[in-house]
């Protein structure tokens, strides 16, 4: 299987995430960037995740976990769903552990 094989589809899981976090954010009025609400409208729409924008939502996660335990109205919080929440992290993860596999098969080092 090769990169182009994979299929970068966001589940619906972190579809459903990226809407809420949407939703929130117009509730509350707060939450996320102009750059997380981008990645969320493209989530919710299901739009194919390019492996530069998967590597991209692993690092946001990795630097924002801590956020995710907010409240409703918590910034913080809406912006993690924005960026697909916790099955977004999962997805791209392991999205991003299938990129590292095929380009290493691709080009060994």
């Amino acid at each position: 299987m090769a990169i182009a094989d994979l299929d970068f589809t966001p589940p619906k899981g972190a579809q459903a995430a990226a809407a809420r976090g949407l939703e929130l954010r117009r509730k509350h009025g707060r939450g996320g960037t102009a750059v997380g609400v981008a990645r969320a409208r493209d989530l919710s729409n299901g739009k194919a995740m390019s492996p530069e924008t998967i590597r991209r939502m692993v690092s946001f996660f990795a630097r924002h976990e801590k956020n995710k335990a907010g409240g409703e109205d918590d910034a913080g919080r809406i912006a993690w769903l924005l960026w697909g929440g916790d099955p977004g992290q999962r997805w791209a993860s392991k999205m991003s552990e299938q990129i590292k596999r095929q380009s290493d098969r691709i080009d060994p080092g």
